[in-house]
């Protein structure tokens, strides 16, 4: 089973990078934040199989802090362009 969270852990990173692109090329600064929110989620998923992977549950409190805040932060930039301060 440790390969298998292994393997996932990869696959998240090079989806990652996958959106890297997106965020340093989105032709909108909405698509730029989706990809940033979706880049932090994406870490978290593989901050948690890696916690999963190593048996270590403290990494799962990291992986719920980051996804929060992430979320938060996806929030504050959606207002902030709501009002047009970008």
């Amino acid at each position: 089973m440790t390969r298998v969270y292994e393997a996932v852990c990869v696959l998240e990173l090079l989806l990652m990078i996958a959106l890297l692109v997106r965020l340093a090329r989105g032709p909108s600064v909405t698509d730029r934040i989706l990809a940033l929110n979706t880049i932090s989620s994406q870490a978290a998923v593989a901050v948690l199989c890696y916690a999963a992977a190593a048996g270590r549950s403290s990494y799962a409190d990291v992986a719920l802090w980051l996804a929060s805040f992430s979320y938060l932060a996806a929030f504050i930039w959606a207002r902030y362009l709501e009002r047009g301060l970008l």
